[in-house]
């Protein structure tokens, strides 16, 4: 992925007929990696898509594009060996989803997968800081998971600056998701060298 501010689009919002064609659309607009939301019906009540589906995207767009898999499941542990086998590159599981983080954070590990660690809106940024040294990226979610679409809660703002944004409906419905990505880009790059300058 590129340096600096990255931005991964969320597919859920995507012609899902078309999966493979809106990932490549969207990569071709400049994004740096992809978003793709992994729901059971049990950690909320909505069902996307498992590993099955990955395995044919990695087959489809190669080894190039960064998989970040936001894995909103009920058992995040029995998903780990099929989503690595299926080309996933990283691994984001929900604090709340599991009693014990730092095994799931290890097998992650041992499955060649980098380690993202999600929470919801309700828990606080606090939760994050044990784990904070054992991994690779932190998603701070701005609307409940569980749906696309939402509005964006901008009381969650304070939590945490951030170098990776996920978007869904407002790069997926855009008619020029090129300028929603460069928009979000620069937005993010200018926000972190304020917080550099003010240190």
């Amino acid at each position: 992925m590129a340096s600096g501010c990255k931005i991964g689009p969320s597919i859920l919002n995507s012609d899902l007929a078309a999966l493979g064609a809106e990932c490549s659309r969207m990569l071709d607009c400049g994004a740096d990696y992809l978003h793709l939301d992994v729901m059971d019906g049990h950690f909320v009540p909505n069902i996307t898509f498992g590993h099955p589906v990955v395995e044919s995207l990695r087959k489809q767009l190669g080894q190039e594009p960064f998989f970040d898999m936001h894995m909103m499941v009920a058992r995040p542990e029995q998903w780990v060996k099929p989503m690595a086998v299926a080309g996933a590159n990283q691994y984001t599981f929900h604090l709340e989803a599991t009693d014990n983080p730092g095994a799931l954070i290890k097998d992650i590990r041992e499955n060649g997968m980098k380690v993202g660690l999600a929470i919801k809106p309700g828990t606080t940024v606090e939760h994050l800081a044990p784990w904070a040294n054992q991994i690779d990226m932190a998603l701070v979610m701005t609307v409940e998971p569980g749906f696309g679409g939402q509005k964006f809660m901008e009381d969650m703002m304070p939590k945490a600056g951030a170098n990776m944004i996920v978007s869904g409906s407002a790069i997926m419905k855009s008619a020029d998701p090129r300028s929603v990505i460069n928009l979000l880009r620069n937005v993010c790059s200018e926000a972190a060298q304020k917080r550099s300058l003010d240190r």
